[in-house]
């Protein structure tokens, strides 16, 4: 029977992943699209889960998802919606049934879709399926959890122990539909639970139940499916997150400039991760320290900056409010720093697990006085890790905090990484004091070009100098208030920034004869590059271009902006980006694409509202 079942090569797929926040969701989704890159495949992923720290099992408002969008070669966005739903439970069925195509097929497991269980997630009647307008056809219906129980009956553990491996079923299921080696799962498990051995063999176990049950019984579906992987360039890849990239970029620029990375942090969602991870790295020479409020964490970071390190700190925007303050101290004091702005919905504490882009203003102008700071924009997951490195280089090389933009979408998300050769990576050289200036060194002396000042690193002989929050005399270093003084300070302090060479601002698609440039800025890259590709599929002569530099901007801005006669800015608040272009742009008047959901974009929508603009 199996040796009839069709199988069909696909381009590409998306699945998601969903239940209660306690089914393990996140799990499965994370092995699934670990073991799809690990074969080839181009993978990019949402993890969308509630703020509640345990909501109420079987509540709507419980549900945890994980979409991943699985290509041949290499895909941008997570996808609209999905071609398969893992929906472990009523409430998940009833809240995710609307990211999934009307085709698509719907794993259940139907022990959990008990009267008591509709009722939680507000099904009105006891034909569910009818209720919400499913095709049965398109339903694998299986007792995930009594076989599940079954399968673990001889292992020794708990009722409880035993339900936490449902998801492992679900996924060996997912895996079978999509002709996955079990093995790379196994690999994964083994690798994961290595101090618990025994939990490893349990779950693998249940995994390998999940792809027997459908591969024995084809689970209802005419076909499997493969996806090819093309365009494959040598080298190690990992499924990695923009949080973990961008610890991984701040510990290689360390490594390059030859530093001692120090990370000064207060943990927030969705930025706590950074500082998970680079904790684990004291071998590399990495330190860490949890502070008691974002202020510190901060101040610690300006501390161990004038002290010599690469210092960082890394938050959400709730404390990059609170954070302005030291911000500031290390903007008069023009200290190297790299601010990691992990953005979450807002204002205040918002929705702390969703995604936004409103805190560029912030970024941008959120402290008080003259405070020019560059503003970097993460474009991706694995552009994490180049952001950040320009971040710090920049930092470094032009002694100045540096503000790294990412949001919730980005650091959660994950995709297909190769891993880079250090020695290929851009060079790193520390503005320090030459040893010419020793016993005649003070702190403002700059370089005549760049108008970045030297940095004199305590306890060398010669270089003994003070800092502080007061404004200082651009020649002695001295405490001043001459308002001649202050005037050039200020344009000293932003003629630095703006003098700061970042790459020019690059179109892709119909660069040349463009009916419509779709602008955009940091983690929408992928989704607005999707709608171009659309709307060119469909015949329109469309390109895009996506800030990555925000300050200074690409020299290249006003030309790039003004040569389209339609111009659309898409971003995910109410135009914040559109306004700083007007500011700096003369006459650049676009039209706009606002949405603050939360979520990511859907394509479909910007290709709908830009093919209005393009008709107009």
């Amino acid at each position: 029977m199996a040796e009839n079942l069709e199988v069909k090569e696909l381009e590409q797929v998306v699945v998601r992943f969903s239940g209660d926040s306690g089914d393990g969701m996140q799990l499965a989704g994370n092995i699934f699209s670990t073991v799809s890159a690990t074969i080839g495949n181009g993978i990019s992923t949402f993890p969308d889960y509630p703020a509640d720290i345990r909501a109420p099992q079987g509540s709507l408002t419980g549900v945890s998802g994980f979409q991943v969008h699985i290509g041949e070669g290499k895909v941008y966005t997570p996808g609209d919606k999905c071609d398969v739903l893992v929906a472990m439970n009523a409430a998940a069925l009833k809240t995710q049934y609307k990211h999934a195509k009307p085709q698509a097929t719907i794993i259940i497991d139907t022990d959990s879709f008990g009267p008591k269980d509709l009722e939680k997630a507000e099904f009105k009647t006891a034909d569910y399926l009818a209720e919400m307008g499913i095709d049965e056809d398109r339903v694998v219906a299986c007792p995930i959890s009594k076989m599940v129980k079954d399968c673990l009956a001889d292992s020794g553990m708990d009722n409880k122990a035993i339900m936490k491996c449902r998801n492992m079923f679900a996924l060996g299921i997912v895996c079978w539909l999509f002709n996955r080696d079990v093995t790379l799962v196994e690999n994964f498990l083994r690798e994961k639970f290595a101090k618990k051995p025994q939990i490893a063999e349990n779950n693998i176990k249940v995994v390998n139940a999940g792809f027997n049950y459908g591969h024995n019984t084809h689970a209802g579906v005419p076909a499997t499916y493969r996806i090819e992987s093309k365009n494959k360039v040598k080298g190690r890849y990992m499924d990695i997150t923009g949080n973990k990239a961008t610890a991984y970029g701040l510990i290689a620029a360390a490594e390059k400039a030859g530093m001692k990375l120090f990370l000064g942090s207060y943990p927030i969602t969705p930025a706590t991760d950074v500082l998970h991870e680079l904790a684990k790295h004291k071998s590399l020479g990495v330190t860490t320290v949890q502070c008691e409020d974002e202020i510190s964490g901060c101040a610690s970071a300006v501390g161990a900056s004038f002290a010599g390190a690469m210092a960082a700190t890394s938050t959400s925007g709730p404390g990059v409010c609170l954070k302005s303050e030291a911000i500031n101290l290390a903007v008069i004091d023009e200290l190297p720093l790299v601010i990691i702005d992990v953005q979450r919905g807002g204002p205040s504490t918002g929705l702390p697990t969703k995604s936004e882009q409103t805190d560029l203003l912030q970024a941008l102008y959120g402290r008080n006085g003259e405070s020019p700071m560059p503003v970097i924009a993460a474009t991706s997951p694995t552009d994490c890790f180049d952001a950040v490195y320009s971040a710090a280089k920049i930092a470094v090389e032009h002694l100045t905090p540096v503000l790294l933009l990412t949001d919730a979408y980005v650091a959660n998300g994950s995709a297909a990484w190769k891993l880079p050769n250090i020695a290929e990576l851009p060079e790193i050289h520390p503005h320090y004091a030459p040893e010419s200036m020793k016993g005649n060194y003070t702190p403002y002396k700059r370089d005549e070009e760049t108008l970045v000042r030297y940095w004199g690193i305590p306890g060398r002989e010669g270089f003994t100098h003070i800092l502080g929050g007061l404004e200082k005399d651009s020649d002695t270093g001295a405490i001043s208030t001459d308002p001649e003084n202050h005037d050039k300070m200020c344009r000293l302090r932003a003629g630095k920034v703006a003098r700061i060479p970042v790459p020019d601002l690059e179109v892709l698609g119909d660069k040349d004869d463009a009916e419509l440039l779709i602008v955009g800025f940091g983690g929408t890259a992928g989704h607005l590059y999707s709608a171009m590709e659309e709307l060119r599929k469909k015949g329109h002569k469309v390109a895009a271009a996506q800030f990555k530099f925000i300050n200074p901007l690409p020299k290249n801005t006003a030309e790039v902006l003004m040569k389209y006669k339609k111009v659309v800015v898409a971003e995910q608040n109410l135009g914040q980006l559109a306004a700083y272009l007007r500011a700096k742009v003369d006459g650049f008047v676009p039209y706009q694409f606002n949405q603050v959901k939360g979520q990511p974009f859907v394509v479909s929508e910007l290709v709908e509202s830009f093919e209005e603009i393009i008709n107009k």
